[in-house]
């Protein structure tokens, strides 16, 4: 096969050093801890889904704008999962499991065709967390937090360099702070489905408060 000019195949030269220590850490922690941090990181991403589900409850009281961003969320992590799939098959990269001598994988080490670089677990809790940030702050940095226990998590139990993970959030972020912004565009659309038969799943929105005989519209702040 030949060589690409951006290839990397072997990362243990950008952080392996690194990569090894946590890997010893985790060889040498009680197994306990090594089980819970193997199951958040088989299964944690399915927490960002709860979040996403929160969001979009909370936003069916809420102003169109913030309904599109929340219905975007879910196509925003989509689109940064293909990106990242992009780059993964541009650079090949073997798993540091795979890679480097006397490491330890908690899970299954993936084998050659499941590249290392960059981490899509990493992608998909960076991106659903950048796009929750623009519809609640407080949801966007939870979610946040989460998501750095999950990138870190992959180093942990051994499938990812460290640059993987870092990287693979860097993308999650970019792609969503590009596209959450214009998702707010579509307000008016949803405005439109509002009006519609998918008013009972995106809520009526911000509701009129009487005043002294004049409506106006509550403000709610997410």
């Amino acid at each position: 096969m030949p060589s690409r000019a951006l290839a990397v195949y072997d990362g243990s030269g950008i952080d392996g050093g690194l990569y090894t220590r946590v890997n010893g850490w985790a060889q040498s922690a009680p197994h306990w801890l090594d089980e819970l941090i193997k199951v958040w990181s088989a299964l944690g991403l399915g927490l960002f889904a709860v979040f996403m589900v929160y969001a979009w409850w909370r936003a069916r009281g809420a102003d169109s704008v913030v309904m599109a961003r929340v219905l975007a969320s879910p196509v925003i992590v989509v689109l940064a999962y293909g990106v990242n799939s992009v780059l993964k098959s541009w650079v090949e990269e073997l798993r540091p499991c795979a890679q480097i001598p006397g490491s330890v994988a908690l899970e299954t080490c993936p084998t050659a065709g499941d590249w290392s670089f960059p981490s899509n677990h990493s992608v998909i809790a960076f991106a659903a967390a950048a796009s929750l940030w623009f519809v609640n702050r407080r949801l966007g940095w939870v979610a946040g937090l989460f998501a750095v226990l999950m990138a870190a998590s992959r180093v942990w139990v051994g499938v990812h360099y460290p640059h993987d993970v870092a990287v693979g959030a860097l993308v999650g972020l970019l792609v969503a702070v590009v596209l959450a912004p214009l998702a707010g565009r579509c307000g008016p659309l949803v405005d439109r489905m509002r009006a519609g038969a998918l008013r009972p799943l995106l809520g009526p929105g911000e509701l009129p408060v009487v005043s002294h005989g004049y409506a106006s519209y509550s403000a709610r702040r997410h």
